[in-house]
């Protein structure tokens, strides 16, 4: 039974996680002859601050490039 984890940042639509997780299942169904009713996919949702690039939070680095203080 494939169990895939995505970790991914706060802010997508309910639509969007649904197709990622049809598409994930897809991909593991295929690449790897798994039967559809036993793919798992979780997906873990994290505010942009608890997410650093080169030494800042994601947050903080849309805020700098938007041009807010």
């Amino acid at each position: 039974m494939p169990i895939i984890q995505a970790w991914l940042l706060e802010g997508r639509d309910a639509e969007t996680k649904e197709k990622f997780i049809a598409a994930v299942t897809e991909a593991a169904v295929t690449s790897l002859k798994a039967p559809r009713e036993s793919v798992r996919v979780i997906i873990t949702e994290m505010p942009g601050t608890h997410f650093g690039i080169a030494g800042e939070s994601y947050a903080a680095k849309r805020r700098r490039e938007a041009g807010d203080p």
